[in-house]
């Protein structure tokens, strides 16, 4: 399902130099056409199909193409971002439509502890990642001895 541009919907952002979809890709896939003032996806077989885009683009200007299996012939699954939430609406082929809301995060913004209150270590030659092995709740990494 990579993602695609509605050229009509897109306002680049306002003309910024960086659009939000720019700033949220983890791929670095979309970028802002400055002729025209919209963004679009460089290379939609790269597109790790995240929706990061889909759901941070403030006109709703970006889509993706369903596969058959999850979104079949007609179905649409649209994201809807709120200060607070995302609501996503999914509509079947049948016409009936399906609304889901959830929490975008659930701490403020720039208070989550990335080692998850777990200790780190430094020694790059352990087999561990950094908060292993508490956060595995074991006392030590289990090992492949070589016989």
């Amino acid at each position: 399902m990579p993602s695609y541009v509605i050229a009509e919907k897109c306002d680049g952002c306002k003309g910024q130099d960086k659009t939000a979809c720019m700033y949220i890709c983890p791929n670095d896939l979309m970028v802002l056409d400055m002729e025209k003032m919209k963004a679009y996806n460089r290379d939609p077989s790269m597109c790790w199909e995240c929706q990061c885009c889909v759901k941070i683009c403030p006109q709703q200007a970006i889509d993706v193409r369903g596969y058959a299996d999850f979104i079949p012939l007609g179905a649409s699954v649209v994201p809807l971002r709120g200060s607070k939430d995302i609501m996503w609406t999914v509509k079947f082929r049948d016409g009936s439509i399906k609304r889901f809301k959830f929490p975008i995060r659930t701490t403020e913004e720039g208070t989550a502890d990335p080692t998850g209150g777990f200790s780190t270590h430094d020694d790059l030659k352990s087999e561990a990642l950094a908060t292993e092995p508490a956060s595995l709740g074991l006392d030590a990494v289990p090992t492949y001895k070589n016989a």
